[in-house]
């Protein structure tokens, strides 16, 4: 295990979002006290959690866009990742699109609340919910059995996703939205997509 932790502590999109955490926790710790800190650090987990679940299936498998912009930036942030699950640049979100996309919620928590420390717990919220994101998805692609049943499951889960249909399961930390909104299945019951390993339904030599 402790190779693997190394491996994940050292990636630079994950060192960048360990000093902004740590960063935002020396912000509110000395407000630990005030029960509104913990709401506004809960409601920033909340959100991420949420939008685990919507970015990953309207936007990361949305149908292939025609501008090669954006066409380009999707490969990254996911096509390429369904053609080559386990390599390990592509199993992290990087910064360049993690930081932007914390720029609306944060203007939204701060005009909500027109509080800064307010607006860090929340920020740190969201942080923390990412971070346990990306360990969550790091060890599913990696040789690494969770400690917990619960890990183990969601493990499994995950790569029914990229093994054996990628129009169910798109949660990755937790179900939750998978069952409140219909792409929950049973694994039986579910056939095995052709284009599971390739969102483009494009041959790849390497699959």
């Amino acid at each position: 295990m402790r190779p693997y932790i190394k491996e994940f502590f050292t990636h630079f999109d994950i060192c960048v979002m360990c000093v902004l955490l740590v960063a935002g926790w020396t912000v509110i710790l000395p407000h630990a006290s005030e029960g509104t800190i913990w709401l506004a650090l809960i409601m920033g987990m909340a959100g991420y959690a949420l939008s685990e679940y919507m970015i990953h299936r309207f936007l990361f498998h949305m149908k292939p866009p025609e501008h090669p912009l954006l066409l380009t930036m999707l490969r990254r942030l996911h096509y390429d990742h369904h053609i080559y699950p386990n390599e390990l640049h592509l199993l992290f979100l990087p910064v360049w699109y993690s930081l932007p996309v914390m720029v609306g919620p944060v203007l939204i928590a701060y005009l909500v609340t027109r509080d800064t420390v307010l607006t860090i717990a929340f920020v740190t919220g969201v942080i923390s919910f990412l971070l346990y994101y990306e360990w969550t998805h790091f060890v599913a692609h990696r040789p690494i059995k969770p400690i917990t049943p619960w890990g183990r499951w969601m493990k499994k889960v995950h790569l029914w996703h990229h093994y054996k249909s990628e129009h169910y399961w798109y949660g990755v930390t937790n179900p939750l939205f998978d069952v409140m909104l219909g792409t929950f299945r049973d694994e039986q019951q579910v056939e095995k997509s052709e284009t599971a390993r390739n969102l483009e339904g494009k041959a790849d030599s390497r699959l």
